[in-house]
């Protein structure tokens, strides 16, 4: 099989990635798991990926693929779909992993995202960051984000990717998409060009370096929206992330500038469907209010990041994962393990989900799963008491 067949078959397959590997048949991953593509294939050699890989790449991209030993492209084939490609070395043989991008580009609402997004979009200026771990759906959000201004507003819109991954037709907005390596060099050097190219919002792939962060927190704070990724579990550690690309003796100035022009932190995991059928997104929600800006600018209390997003679901929208996670499983869209699974806090997702938890239950879902909670707390519970039975026992004082 050719690239472009087997792709086809995983299309058909409602696959997620492929993986070309030198001695496997294809594999794929499908609602999380790994497959192969199909029966009966044969194995794959090293000189096969090899030809499929340098097919894809130009002169420039073999001569990064030849010194760097990896590179990322896009590939698109005509009513087939788009194509996000890494092509790297392992034990000295070429080995590919190809993501599938959706022709169309989702909006919020498909993706299940909370309302409270629209809202964030439709700021004027400020940072916004969509964190989470590699395939927890960063690109989907930012993307269905970036539509929905098109959708909505007149404005001119430019993204520094890498590489393209949704191709986004102007619609209300005027759209500029700039792929590293095909039209920019590096995403400070797009990043300082943009800020003359009369953007209104600026979307960067990811913020990498100490230059990126720097150059976008100035973006924001000179009235553009500026919205980017970055690979981290919450928003507490998103704001720590930024200021470890910075030299110690300026973290107190980078923690006014991070205060002043942060509008937003989403954070996403996905959490499998109870069903089978897929992933939802758990998401945690900050916003950057007076109280938060607070605890950015004073070391002590940005731990209390957290607190602050719990208390303020109310009255800002604000969500912690946990919330989030809270909502999934009273709408029956995830079981409770996978609740569990994904808590920042276990222990205290489970008292909540028991309906024990100090100030009353926030979950009011479904029998069978609130007893399973209430009997894995008990069980907790009996082992605590118990060990504490030994203990005593051990040390005479019963």
């Amino acid at each position: 099989m050719n690239l472009v067949e087997i792709l086809s078959v995983a299309l058909k397959k409602n696959a997620s990635d492929v993986h070309l590997k030198a001695g496997l048949v294809p594999v794929i991953r499908k609602h999380g798991k790994l497959r192969p593509l199909q029966q009966g294939l044969p194995q794959l050699t090293s000189a096969e990926i090899e030809a499929m890989a340098m097919g894809l790449l130009d002169t420039d991209q073999r001569r990064v693929f030849a010194e760097q030993k990896e590179v990322d492209v896009g590939f698109g084939v005509s009513g087939l779909g788009r194509f996000r490609i890494n092509i790297f070395r392992q034990r000295g043989s070429v080995r590919m992993v190809i993501r599938n991008i959706p022709f169309n580009v989702p909006n919020l609402d498909e993706l299940g995202l909370p309302g409270i997004l629209k809202t964030i979009a439709d700021s004027e200026r400020g940072l916004v960051l969509v964190t989470g771990v590699t395939g927890s759906g960063k690109s989907s959000t930012l993307a269905a984000m970036i539509d929905y201004i098109n959708n909505t507003q007149n404005a001119h819109i430019l993204t520094i990717e890498d590489p393209i991954e949704f191709l986004i037709r102007d619609r209300k907005s005027i759209i500029s998409q700039r792929e590293l390596g095909l039209d920019t060099t590096t995403f400070g050097a797009a990043l300082k060009a943009a800020l003359r190219q009369d953007p209104d919002v600026i979307l960067i792939g990811e913020m990498r370096d100490a230059e990126t962060i720097e150059i976008a927190l100035t973006a924001a704070e000179t009235g553009h929206l500026v919205l980017s990724t970055l690979h981290t579990l919450d928003a507490r550690e998103s704001i720590n992330r930024m200021l470890t690309a910075f030299e110690p003796y300026q973290h107190e100035q980078m923690r006014r500038q991070i205060a002043s022009t942060l509008r937003a932190v989403i954070s996403q995991r996905l959490a499998r469907r109870k069903d089978g059928t897929g992933f939802v997104p758990a998401v945690e929600i900050l916003i950057n209010n007076a109280r938060v800006k607070e605890m950015i600018e004073d070391p002590e209390r940005t731990k209390d990041i957290r607190n602050a997003i719990e208390e303020s679901r109310d009255t800002f929208g604000m969500q912690s994962f946990d919330q989030s996670l809270m909502d999934l499983l009273s709408n029956d869209l995830i079981d409770y393990d996978e609740a569990l699974r994904l808590s920042g806090n276990p222990e205290d997702f489970q008292l909540k989900a028991a309906g024990i938890a100090e100030g009353g239950a926030s979950w009011h879902g479904n029998a069978d799963l609130r007893d399973k909670a209430r009997g894995q707390w008990k069980d907790a519970t009996l082992e605590i008491d118990s060990d504490d039975m030994e203990r005593r026992s051990r040390d005479g004082t019963d």
